[in-house]
């Protein structure tokens, strides 16, 4: 009889245990309800500034400075395996134009940044600073004109500096 007595205590306490799971169940299922009702917060997505837009941002003001006329940023990514942005500019005459440029090597030397090469043939009207993520061309008019830079890059967007 001790085992008959011992089996109906191990049954009653499976059904004890089986009961008090069956109440506390509903409770957790009530609890996670609650909690997908409650508004989640949503973390404000903190916009990454892009290092490259600084550079040309400060490259767009220092040809500005030395009067650049006509300057355009172009969003070329995802367009040109070669970079990032194109900064376009016209310059007054070829002394100008060699100005332009200085003042470019000058302003990445100032941030840091090591220019990749420098193209540029006496006559040519047209002057390209290549600073990796971003090429800046510097243009006499006649040159900007006949190879249209803007025109070959016309689904590019523009960037507003502004904006950076």
């Amino acid at each position: 009889m001790e085992k008959s007595a011992k089996n109906t205590a191990k049954k009653t306490a499976a059904k004890k245990t089986a009961k008090t799971a069956a109440k506390a169940a509903p409770k957790k299922a009530a609890s996670k309800t609650a909690a997908k009702k409650a508004p989640a917060k949503k973390a404000a997505a903190k916009k990454v500034p892009d290092p490259t837009l600084e550079i040309v941002k400060k490259c767009h003001k220092a040809l500005d400075d030395k009067k650049a006329e006509d300057i355009k940023i172009l969003d070329v990514r995802g367009k040109s395996p070669i970079t990032n942005y194109f900064i376009v500019a016209t310059a007054t005459s070829a002394p100008h134009m060699r100005a332009l440029a200085g003042e470019l090597d000058k302003t990445l030397k100032d941030m840091g940044v090591n220019e990749i090469r420098r193209e540029y043939n006496d006559g040519s009207g047209w002057i390209v600073v290549d600073g990796f993520d971003f090429m800046a061309h510097i243009f006499l008019p006649e040159q900007r004109g006949l190879y249209g830079i803007e025109a070959l890059w016309k689904d590019a967007e523009n960037v507003d500096p502004e904006s950076i």
